[in-house]
């Protein structure tokens, strides 16, 4: 089954302080130290990707960043449709096409940099087929879920991890 972990986009500075919030908002630096706590925690536990995608909005890519210094060689690719109010379906048009690409498509391991609410959104989709509002993710938090190795994987993925960031630091 492949691996998908929804990565929420560390720390950022105050909305109010930035008119122009998708192009100029960054992370705070507290943000930046503990986005590199998590990302080194979950290296040292053992977590690889085999591609991590992120918005395109700045402290998203500020956080992919963090992910891609610790973790060395990890593919990264900006993915629009991870930025907020992205299309879950398109997105996993082009998962399905990244997959049928893979050598080992059933041990593919996905991160995704992206936003609230639509990261949780997006995994209640695929765990339940619909959204009921319960999950919550953290900024630099974690979710974790399989996907069967066909589709659909609407309604049929499996969460294995929801960590808060205060629990690898």
């Amino acid at each position: 089954m492949p691996s998908l972990y929804l990565i929420r986009h560390g720390i950022a500075e105050e909305r109010e302080n930035y008119l122009e919030d998708d192009t100029k908002r960054p992370l705070t630096d507290e943000g930046r130290k503990k986005t590199k706590q998590v990302a080194k925690r979950l290296y040292d536990l053992g977590l690889r990707f085999d591609l991590l995608q992120t918005s395109p909005l700045v402290r998203a890519q500020q956080t992919a960043d963090i992910f891609t210094d610790v973790f060395g060689n990890c593919p990264l690719a900006q993915e629009t449709e991870l930025a907020p109010e992205g299309n879950i379906d398109r997105w996993l048009q082009g998962i399905s096409a990244w997959l049928t690409q893979h050598p080992q498509p059933s041990k593919a391991s996905l991160g995704m940099i992206g936003h609230e609410p639509d990261l949780t959104t997006w995994a209640e989709m695929l765990i339940w087929g619909e959204s009921r509002g319960v999950l919550v993710l953290k900024k630099a938090g974690l979710i974790g879920l399989s996907l069967p190795e066909t589709q659909p994987w609407l309604g049929n993925g499996v969460l294995f991890l929801s960590i808060p960031p205060k629990l690898l630091i």
